[in-house]
């Protein structure tokens, strides 16, 4: 997995889930969603997380850099949304 894939993964961790209902709206828009893309998307197997990814969400929390948030109307405004 890319780096920016990781940051991604790691911030919708961290989000509301009003924050992440702003961001799958986005993803949403960006790629259209068609009978077969929505079956592969709900098709996707939900697991609990396991020791490494628990190790990797506590490594996010305590990295400061990772604590930068930006209001979601910010990264709208950004986006041009």
């Amino acid at each position: 997995m890319t780096a920016i894939k990781e940051r991604i993964i790691g911030a919708v961790s961290l989000m509301s889930d009003q924050e992440a209902a702003v961001f799958w709206k986005l993803i949403q828009n960006r790629y259209i969603i068609t009978p077969k893309t929505q079956d592969a998307w709900d098709s996707i197997e939900e697991v609990e997380p396991d020791e490494f990814d628990l190790a990797m969400l506590r490594e996010i929390e305590n990295d400061p850099d990772c604590q930068e948030f930006v209001s979601s109307k910010d990264a709208m405004d950004e986006l041009g949304l």
